[in-house]
């Protein structure tokens, strides 16, 4: 196998987030956590739960853009907001902004909500994803545009909100990891602060900071992530991406 590239680093970056998930539904957003989530299943998350992006649980594992092996099940949309409530699922989403404590925007830019700089998808669920069960976040721009001081507007509820809301929105709130393309970060420090947990290979920590707009928390030495084994690199190139469709989500 030849060398894993950043891509593929961010790919087992993202499947590692579900390791031992159990029974759960996964719902990533975006080719390489989609990617990701498969592989997941194909290795260390063998329970976890999968749809076909409409109303239908799958079996197995499937290429991007291609057909899953077949269905075990039906999920309606009634479904989806039964296992949210109960914390049965755990979603990676895209952010337009993330800050430090993980409160994220998807909504708009701009201080002024009549006139936004630039409109984005809207709120959209959010607010109930973040309190309600596992979120993690897939960014694969890291600059300070997306990493930011504060967001513009709260959509996904950081630790910081969580806390001033109370008890109602801390007690379920779990943001996992964030992935990005240079890195991986989690809130793993005393006030739930943004972590720098781990660098792809290629990337220094001064890098990563120069490209967040706050401060990123720094314990010992940071690691460098993980590099596919060749059974997942196997699985990447040959099984879930052939087409090499996680390659342009990086591309520049």
């Amino acid at each position: 196998m030849s060398e894993p590239t950043r891509a593929e680093v961010c790919v087992t970056a993202c499947a590692d987030t579900w390791i031992d998930a159990g029974e759960i539904l996964v719902s990533p957003f975006g080719t390489i956590p989609t990617v990701g989530a498969r592989l997941a299943r194909a290795t260390t998350a063998p329970q976890v739960l999968l749809s076909d992006g409409e109303a239908m649980l799958t079996t197995g594992i499937w290429p991007v853009g291609g057909e899953p092996e077949g269905y075990e099940g039906w999920i309606p949309f009634r479904t989806i907001f039964e296992m949210l409530w109960s914390g049965r699922r755990h979603v990676m989403m895209i952010p337009g902004q993330l800050d430090g404590f993980g409160n994220m925007n998807i909504s708009m830019i701009g201080s002024d909500y009549q006139q936004p700089k630039a409109q984005l998808i809207g709120v959209r669920g959010a607010p109930g994803n973040t309190v309600q069960h596992p979120t993690s976040y897939w960014v694969p721009r890291h600059s300070a545009r997306v990493m930011v001081s504060k967001v513009d507007r709260v959509c996904g509820v950081g630790y910081d909100s969580a806390a001033a809301a109370g008890p109602s929105a801390q007690r379920f709130h779990d943001i996992r990891r964030v992935v990005t393309d240079l890195a991986v970060l989690d809130f793993d420090t005393p006030d739930h602060a943004m972590r720098l947990a781990s660098v792809h290979p290629g990337v220094s920590v001064e890098q990563a900071q120069e490209a967040t707009g706050f401060q990123l928390q720094v314990t010992g030495e940071v690691p460098e992530t993980r590099l596919p084994n060749d059974e997942e690199l196997r699985l990447i190139r040959e099984v879930l991406d052939p087409e090499g469709l996680r390659e342009r989500e990086l591309a520049r």
